[in-house]
């Protein structure tokens, strides 16, 4: 059975999914918020993010949050971040980059320019394939229709500037909704979607 490509972002009311765990995380831009996340993550999102972290047995990263990552979590095997650290670096990671990067973290790839031959070889050695962040690669994902679900959670908040999954001119896309849940009593919801081919449709009211 071939494996599943799940792209997970948090993401506030207007569309920014641009550094949400740190104020060093992605400053590009001259980006403000940075961990603007934090005063509204709570027990149940961290469990849900847990809880997919466990059941994954592949990252996949663009080039900037390979990078992020690559520096953190090496570093925090032990601690209160340990179980998830551990398991990022149990698995294999992957890197999409056009690029020469250094791949120093244990066990990992460059995944090559034909991304769609590439990400087919994934899916028969991987059953759940994450991207996390990776702005600039979940957009070719989502304008390419390669990957299978888009996890977001939302948070009651406005931002204005700062990177966006759909920025303003980004290709039109079809998403079908999977499901749509509360799941903080911060505010945050979860909203699951799939893969749709085609582009919007348009017609008449009347």
């Amino acid at each position: 059975m071939s494996g599943r490509i799940s792209i997970d972002h948090f993401t506030t009311l207007d569309g920014v999914a641009q550094a949400p765990g740190g104020p060093d995380e992605d400053p590009e831009g001259g980006f403000e918020f940075g961990g603007w996340q934090a005063p509204l993550l709570d027990e149940t999102v961290g469990a849900q993010v847990a809880e997919g972290i466990q059941a994954m047995d592949a990252l996949l990263l663009g080039r900037r949050t390979y990078d992020i990552f690559a520096g953190y979590w090496p570093n925090h095997l032990n601690g209160p971040d340990a179980e998830i650290a551990q398991k990022f670096e149990a698995i294999p990671k992957y890197v999409a980059s056009r690029g020469t990067p250094q791949l120093n973290w244990r066990d990992s790839h460059q995944v090559g320019a034909d991304l769609a031959s590439e990400l087919s070889a994934l899916r028969e050695r991987h059953q759940e394939i994450h991207v996390i962040g990776s702005i600039d690669f979940a957009r070719t994902l989502v304008a390419e229709g390669l990957f299978d679900q888009l996890n977001l959670w939302v948070y009651p908040i406005v931002l204005g500037a700062g990177k966006r999954l759909f920025p303003d001119d980004g290709p039109p896309a079809s998403l079908e909704l999977l499901a749509a849940e509360p799941v903080s009593q911060k505010g945050a919801v979860l909203l699951r979607y799939g893969s749709k081919p085609g582009v919007p449709g348009t017609g008449e009211m009347a």
